[in-house]
């Protein structure tokens, strides 16, 4: 037979087969990972890569290819077998060193586009609102550009979940704004086995899951077999007939498929079937090949290059007559879609930061960050916008704004509701898609409920910034429970994110520039309720605020270091002045971002903090311990050891210490 007729006679479960044992053999080698939903989901996937999703192995980044996440990521062997067998650059060696230190496989992949990997998400549920930031950055593009028999945007966005998945509160957040919004091209199949890793999921998950989504306003398709590949087909067909709802596909199936003995429990959840079981399940699934092994029949079927090349060429085609047609348009979208800020980005960032720096009225950092928002966003249309119903009091709604909906949606800002963990999510969404800098905002004690976003943003390295505003115990009446006193803390402490506390609108305008600029982590700014005085800078102290601590006021051989950050900066400078009076050499170091302050050169950082000056006090209304790194064994740190008041904000602050006399206090008693 030749190798035509070979491939021609290999049949859907054949192809099926070959993700079932490329994940059982994985998983077996590396006795470590979850065999049973790869084996389970297997199936769908077969069908969903070879007849529905566009995509090209040799340019993986192509823009109008279709998105896959997915959001069960525990089953990463899927995505794994899938991509080699696609033909992306993914080696069987690799397959073989799963979950191996330093492999291009491990147990859960977060973000590898060279190899067809949009996003996977190991905290459950994230994947979904992922998706739904996918799906929104797609509309929004789409609607912007695209013009009549133009449609350079234009693909969708396909979801794998899992029970988990929809367990999850986050999945409730993001599934009913998608629903809201009328995302018609984002389609969601729900492994829907009935198992989770301590069992039938029936004693502790009975929701009515098709009942649920129709109420978000979603297409549901229900009780398909999603080991039939003409019945998984069919619902995928209904669904892209859909463009006004996303659907939900429910397709029922049994986890880990194939193995004979286990398959339907938990057993094959989340460990290696074992070396009896896989090779009973090979004999069960007319699987007689070696492990690792794949027949090249099998593999010219799966093969997706030549159709990956096709799809692109015919968009390029699309593309090159929307040029020609519509240059400037054309430049916007490519420039937006490449990553790159505008050509003239310096000039208005340069611009924005000498408007607010002299401004000399006292104004909150929240409002000096829409000024910021207003000054650059008329040359830099990439800002998505929004707020977790926090609008009025994050001030992140721009002049310019508009809101998107089912109705407009050619927005630029989403209401995204009490939503916060949702909100963080889709934003990684529409950053990880492209074509967008999002930012969003909430107050600062909410960041708690978005945090695991937060954590994504930063491990998979992409721009979405967080707004957060009410910083601290100076936003007083509401007391305790709104009063951020761990928060900037423990976020400095999460790797590769980025938090700026800026003392005023200057600092405020070069934190919003750096986060802009920044293309390989998020940002979080936080911002105070109450005005605080604009400082007087040089432009040498000006240009040093970009990293991250400064001197902003000195004299001669200083003998006292106060170091501070945001609305305390200005309590550190009246309290320099009273000291200064008393005869004694104070210095004052704003620290807008302390973590970026510590990642400078060690030349710079002696130049701000001096090691012969060991009489320092960091004031921050916040938990005192990071300070330490900087105040060193002989300073202090006036900080919050416990939570806050209700009262109103100068008396709180006067309340737990953060006066001048108790500043000048600290100072004379070392």
């Amino acid at each position: 037979m030749t190798t035509k007729n070979a491939a021609a006679a290999v049949s859907r479960r054949d192809l099926a087969n070959a993700i079932r044992a490329l994940a059982m053999d994985a998983v077996q080698q590396a006795n470590s990972g979850h065999p049973g939903m790869p084996m389970g989901m297997a199936d769908i996937a077969e069908v969903l890569w070879n007849d529905f999703v566009r995509h090209n192995p040799a340019n993986p980044a192509w823009p109008n290819r279709d998105r896959f996440v997915l959001s069960n990521g525990h089953g990463s062997m899927l995505l794994y077998a899938v991509a080699h067998l696609a033909g992306y650059p993914l080696s069987m060696d690799e397959l073989r060193r799963f979950r191996q230190l330093g492999a291009r496989t491990p147990g859960h992949p977060e973000h590898d586009l060279s190899i067809g990997i949009e996003t996977t998400t190991g905290p459950l549920g994230q994947g979904l609102a992922n998706a739904v930031g996918m799906a929104l950055a797609e509309r929004l593009l789409a609607a912007r550009f695209n013009r009549p028999g133009l449609a350079v945007v234009d693909h969708y966005t396909y979801v794998f979940l899992g029970d988990g998945c929809l367990m999850e509160g986050i999945s409730h957040e993001a599934a009913s704004l998608a629903g809201t919004l009328g995302l018609g091209k984002l389609i969601c199949l729900y492994d829907d086995n009935g198992i989770s890793i301590d069992g039938e999921v029936h004693g502790w998950f009975r929701d009515d899951t098709p009942a649920r989504f129709r109420a978000y306003g979603w297409q549901v398709v229900p009780d398909v077999d999603g080991h039939d590949p003409q019945a998984v087909k069919a619902a995928l067909l209904a669904a892209r007939q859909n463009s006004s709802q996303p659907t939900l596909i429910c397709c029922k199936t049994v986890i880990g498929y194939g193995a004979p003995n286990l398959q339907g429990t938990e057993a094959t959840h989340g460990a290696p079937l074992g070396a009896k079981e896989v090779a009973a399940a090979r004999e069960k699934l007319g699987w007689p090949h070696a492990p690792f092994e794949v027949p090249d029949a099998i593999r010219a079927r799966w093969d997706a290059r030549a159709a990956g090349a096709a799809a692109e060429t015919a968009w390029r085609e699309v593309l090159a007559s929307y040029r020609a047609a519509h240059p400037a348009l054309a430049a916007e979208l490519e420039r937006r879609l490449d990553g790159r800020l505008p050509d003239d980005w310096a000039a208005t960032a340069s611009a924005a930061i000498a408007k607010l720096a002299a401004d000399k009225a006292p104004k909150a950092t929240r409002k000096a960050s829409l000024d910021t928002l207003n000054a650059i966003s008329p040359g830099l249309a990439d800002l998505l916008g929004g707020s977790a119903d926090l609008t009025g009091s994050n001030l992140t709604r721009l002049s310019t704004s508009v809101p998107v909906s089912r109705e407009q949606p050619d927005g630029n800002y989403v209401f995204y509701g009490v939503r916060e963990f949702a909100m963080g999510a889709i934003m990684n969404g529409v950053a990880l898609h492209g074509g967008f800098i999002p930012y969003g905002g909430t107050f600062l004690v909410f960041s708690d409920y978005a945090r695991n976003a937060l954590r994504m943003a930063a491990l998979m390295k992409i721009r979405s910034i967080f707004v957060l505003t009410h910083d601290s115990i100076g936003l007083g009446e509401d007391g305790p429970t709104h009063q951020p006193v761990e928060h900037v803390a423990s976020l400095q402490i999460v790797p590769n994110l980025r938090v700026w506390r800026p003392c005023d609108a200057a600092e405020t305008a070069i934190a919003w520039c750096d986060a802009i600029e920044r293309g390989d982590g998020p940002t979080c700014l936080v911002l105070s309720r109450q005005n605080l005085p604009l400082q007087e800078r040089d432009e040498s102290r000006l240009a040093a605020v970009r990293r991250g601590g400064y001197v902003l006021k000195d004299c001669a051989n200083p003998e006292i270091i106060l170091i501070a950050s945001g609305s305390e900066v200005g309590l550190a400078i009246e309290a320099a002045g009273q000291l200064s009076e008393q005869g004694r050499r104070v210095r004052v170091v704003s620290m807008p971002s302390l973590p970026l302050f510590l990642q400078q050169d060690a030349a710079y950082r002696q130049s701000v903090l001096p090691e012969g000056v060991a009489k320092r006090v960091a004031i921050e209304a916040g938990v005192p311990d990071l300070w330490h790194r900087v105040v060193g064994p002989a300073g202090r740190v006036i900080g919050m050891t416990r939570f806050g008041e209700s009262a109103p904000a100068a008396q709180v602050f006067a309340h737990f210490g953060f006066t001048v006399e108790n500043v000048v206090k600290n100072v004379q008693a070392m």
